[in-house]
């Protein structure tokens, strides 16, 4: 992929896994979301997680390079709920889609089609999330920025 110019690799520092993609958001929207994050500080990480593999998202007309996280005991997919059910309360729309946690690694340039030969495997990799974070994306004039609004740090394993 690296050598792959229609591919462009996502920076380190940028990689996360989306807990609710919530779109453009009016600014006294932001308080009420910070606090609804803010909340869930102490909240049990979802450990033990894992990758689980390569995937394109859209598989028909792919267009983000993405890593599966393995969620193995559910806690990953409890804590979505929890965090639907605030969001429900501050009158967000659930998505209809089924959770896919993933880690977004690339996305097809403007222009280009993903290539078309199979994704090599992915090594199995554990991974140790520490915090919840409410993120404003920044877009245009490149990739992405994110800047974090409000943190919610997992509770240490017991």
């Amino acid at each position: 992929m690296g050598t792959d110019r229609g591919m462009r690799v996502v920076s380190p520092d940028a990689v996360h896994l989306t807990m609710a993609f919530l779109g453009h958001r009016a600014m006294d929207e932001i308080e009420p979301l910070s606090e609804l994050v803010s909340g869930l500080d102490g909240v049990a990480a979802p450990v033990p997680l894992r990758t689980a593999g390569a995937l394109w998202l859209s598989p028909r007309k792919p267009h983000v390079l993405t890593v599966a996280v393995a969620d193995e005991t559910g806690v990953l997919r409890a804590l979505h709920e929890r965090l639907w059910e605030g969001l429900e309360d501050l009158g967000h729309v659930r998505e209809r889609r089924t959770f896919r946690p993933h880690l977004t690694v690339a996305r097809v340039r403007h222009g280009w089609t993903a290539p078309n030969h199979r994704l090599p495997d992915f090594p199995d990799r554990p991974l140790q999330p520490s915090a919840l974070v409410l993120l404003r994306s920044w877009l245009g004039g490149g990739p992405a920025r994110y800047e974090p609004l409000a943190r919610a740090e997992f509770a240490a394993e017991s």
